[in-house]
């Protein structure tokens, strides 16, 4: 490859620390390790911030291993087409094609939402999650969230402290959207018995209940509720295996491997006629930018990784009003401040 073509790769790990613990099934995180990715070409940067995906073992430690070994290849010049090729879908790849989206809209001097096809951003509005906790504590954290006008709460597979839980937000934010996460918590026997109190409570949305692989759980479900799926489809060759079983497909660039394949995913899943969802793993606004041009596609916004750490990058993304916004110094524009 010709120097025309060469860029200089850097890498390093961060541990972002949480405000507060936050309990979903299973889980208990109390810090986000990311990985972040910047491609250097002359006085041009492009960033990306990867955290991975925790279940399947895609870890911050794991991705820059995979990016140390992939080092020549990725300095050597390729494109985000061959990107796709070179590594499978997760964090690794994720961090890089942000990178090299940026890096390409500051070469051309055109923002990425340009590049991508789309039309100039708006604000969107967003979920704010609720990790799962006692429910009195669930509803004052929901009360707090005096801006929201989406929430979705964080279920964890106990069927009557989930019901409890669901009742408890109601009545503290009655005219809200509500959905509810399950996080793979619930088989058939339990899910029910949630079913009826999801409808009681009015909830608009019900994220991966099953387990992911055991997906025909969901086969004779009656559909009160759309269900979403999640951690049942990880990318693209994912969506076309299984998008029939649910309603919703909830899209995040750790998964998919980058804002490339997430733009990917969002069109063919509307031409399966399914709605689309965009959601994160915690991570900072260097994270949200690039899935925000995502949620401009998307039927529902779940971009609310930067509220639950102490720190965010600055420039950042902003919220107001229920809603996220990404200045054009985030990422993504020449006007970006890397």
């Amino acid at each position: 490859m010709s120097n025309s073509h060469r860029v200089q790769l850097g890498l390093r790990n961060e541990d972002l620390r949480l405000s507060a613990p936050f309990r979903i099934s299973g889980h208990v995180f109390e810090v986000s390790p990311v990985t972040v990715v910047t491609l250097t070409k002359g006085n041009e940067r492009g960033r990306g911030e990867a955290a991975g995906v925790y279940y399947t073992d895609d870890t911050p430690a794991k991705i820059l291993q995979t990016l140390e070994l992939l080092r020549d290849v990725l300095e050597d010049g390729i494109t985000r087409q061959q990107l796709r090729s070179t590594l499978p879908s997760g964090g690794a790849r994720n961090a890089v094609d942000c990178a090299m989206w940026e890096l390409e809209a500051r070469l051309a001097g055109v923002p990425a939402w340009q590049l991508a096809g789309l039309e100039k951003p708006r604000p969107l509005l967003t979920t704010f999650t609720v990790g799962a906790d006692e429910p009195a504590v669930m509803a004052q954290r929901a009360r707090a969230y005096t801006h929201a006008r989406a929430i979705k709460l964080k279920l964890t597979g106990e069927v009557e402290l989930d019901i409890e839980r669901l009742r408890a937000v109601r009545r503290a934010r009655p005219e809200a959207w509500i959905g509810v996460d399950a996080n793979q918590g619930y088989v058939p026997a339990t899910l029910s018995r949630l079913l009826p109190a999801l409808v009681d409570e009015g909830v608009s949305l019900l994220e991966q209940p099953c387990r992911r692989n055991h997906e025909s759980e969901l086969d004779g479900i009656d559909r009160t509720v759309p269900i979403a799926a999640d951690e049942s489809i990880l990318d693209l060759d994912e969506l076309e295996q299984r998008a029939h079983r649910f309603d919703v497909v909830n899209i995040k660039l750790d998964k998919c491997g980058g804002l490339t394949e997430g733009l990917m995913m969002a069109r063919r899943a509307r031409e399966l006629g399914k709605r689309v969802m965009v959601g994160n793993m915690v991570g900072t606004s260097l994270a949200m930018a690039p899935a925000f041009l995502l949620g401009q596609l998307c039927d529902i916004v779940d971009l609310d990784g930067p509220l639950f750490l102490l720190r965010d990058r600055t420039p950042g993304v902003v919220y107001a009003d229920g809603h996220v916004d990404c200045p054009d110094t985030v990422w993504g524009t020449p006007d970006a401040m890397p």
